[in-house]
């Protein structure tokens, strides 16, 4: 067999290969079309101006124009706690089965729930719902925050509070870790944890 030779019946426009590039900082240089070169002077000097400060002089996030802006590259990271990512964590096991003894990661009962989740986050827990009622600081109902760990059913059952007046929590045999309502009559202690 021979080679095949393409051929043309007519003349193709040349197009330009004209770039502008972004400098992402801890990311890399990317080249973006060049109709977008204004955005991206605008947005490289707020780069350059954020990491060599002259004299103090800091960009407010309000002066960078949102045309060109990063979703969140200006605004402040909100810092996760111990908390916050031990909830994050609970949250991705609901549907998963109750089992009695159980501490993950595919079954659960209540403490062993709370303990792994709180292990996703680097604090390590004790097992049980009676020794967990002792861990972190006392928490009244009315301050709870998602999170928080909360102690019910006489000492023998706890959950995460993940807000809006709800437990995440292992239930019992036959009812897959799930949100539950909670009212202030129920609880029995609520402990906040910090790393």
């Amino acid at each position: 067999m021979g080679a095949m030779a393409a051929t043309t019946t007519g003349a193709f426009p040349a197009i330009t290969a004209q770039a502008a590039t972004i400098e992402i900082p801890g990311i890399g240089n990317f080249d973006v079309p060049d109709q977008f070169a204004p955005q991206v002077d605008q947005f490289n000097e707020a780069v350059d101006v954020l990491q060599h400060p002259q004299g103090g002089l800091q960009i407010a996030p309000q002066a960078v124009d949102p045309a060109f802006s990063l979703p969140g590259i200006f605004a402040p990271q909100k810092q996760h706690t111990a908390a916050d990512i031990a909830l994050e964590a609970a949250q991705t096991k609901v549907g998963a089965q109750y089992s009695w003894g159980a501490s993950g990661p595919y079954s659960f009962d209540c403490s062993g729930l709370v303990q792994w989740a709180y292990k996703q986050a680097g604090v390590e827990l004790p097992r049980t719902s009676f020794e967990q009622s002792n861990v972190g600081a006392p928490v009244a109902f009315e301050n709870l925050q998602p999170g928080d760990i909360v102690i019910t059913n006489g000492g023998g059952h706890v959950g995460m509070y993940a807000g809006d007046g709800k437990l995440l929590n292992a239930v019992q045999t036959g009812t897959p870790v799930s949100y539950t309502n909670l009212r202030p009559d129920m609880v029995v202690t609520a402990r906040r944890v910090a790393a």
